[in-house]
């Protein structure tokens, strides 16, 4: 059994949040995690902002950031594996999908994943880390029909 929890801080009832809350749901699934529990919270930038600047002393929002707070790889079934928080600045995610040509649902959902991938334990500070970290997101967000013009 799986524990998502979404916290929309910042809109209600927008179709975006529906699609991406399934597809987070299909990420779960797709990646065969079971016995996991984390959160995706949705802010704004001032939220964000704080939290960069807090907890990575970094003066400036960003569009995502994750506190994990166990190793995914760790813990065996059937325990409950809290895998920590996912923070996505809407702000950030209006911005971006002007930016890149693409809907507001596509960049939710791209940082999502790509938070949901964090706490899993995958980086992209390497060159390899960071191709097998973008390849899984791009193939989650194809398989769903996410595409970048989505």
């Amino acid at each position: 059994m799986n524990y998502i929890d979404f916290i929309n801080k910042y809109h209600d009832d927008v179709e975006e949040f529906n699609v991406m809350k399934e597809f987070v749901n299909y990420c779960v699934h797709k990646l065969k995690l079971k016995n996991v529990m984390f959160n995706v919270i949705i802010v704004d930038d001032n939220m964000i902002y704080n939290l960069n600047k807090k907890y990575r002393g970094i003066n400036r929002p960003t569009d995502v950031i994750t506190f994990a707070l166990e190793d995914y790889k760790d813990v065996e079934e059937p325990i409950i594996k809290v895998l920590g928080d996912v923070y996505i600045s809407y702000d950030k995610v209006i911005k971006q999908a002007d930016d890149y040509g693409h809907s507001k649902t596509r960049e939710l959902c791209f940082l999502a994943v790509h938070g949901l991938l964090h706490l899993l334990g995958y980086d992209h500070m390497k060159k390899e880390d960071e191709k097998k970290m973008f390849e899984l997101q791009k193939e989650l967000l194809y398989e769903y029909g996410i595409k970048k013009e989505s």
